[in-house]
């Protein structure tokens, strides 16, 4: 079933928010705040995402999985400042990779698997 909300940007590509499986399973598609510097931009997309993880019937305490893009790698521990706060309780497992672009020149991209 595909997800969508309007507490979150509209997809700008041929994708959904997010899909919700009939297994409870919820991918969300990666999501991206392309104004600020990585700290504004992480707690943006958190914001995103959990937005479009409750209107699924989930919420970030309930994310299984979590990718976090990275223009720049020098600017894992600000993010990790930021997305500590969203996650102080549930620890997603978690991959964080240095990639050479993303869309809108934005500085991080976090994409996440979660569960009703």
């Amino acid at each position: 079933m595909k997800i969508f909300t309007p507490k979150a940007p509209e997809p700008i590509g041929p994708y959904s928010q997010a899909i919700k499986l009939d297994n409870g399973l919820i991918f969300t598609s990666g999501q991206i705040s392309p104004y600020g510097d990585i700290k504004e931009q992480t707690k943006q997309v958190l914001e995103n995402l959990k937005a479009i993880l409750e209107s699924a019937g989930s919420g970030l305490s309930k994310v299984a999985k979590a990718t976090v893009y990275l223009k720049n790698i020098n600017d894992f521990a600000s993010m990790n400042e930021v997305y500590s706060g969203y996650f102080s309780d549930s620890k997603p497992a978690r991959s964080t990779v240095e990639v050479s672009n993303l869309p809108k020149n934005a500085k991080v991209e976090i994409e996440v698997i979660a569960y009703v």
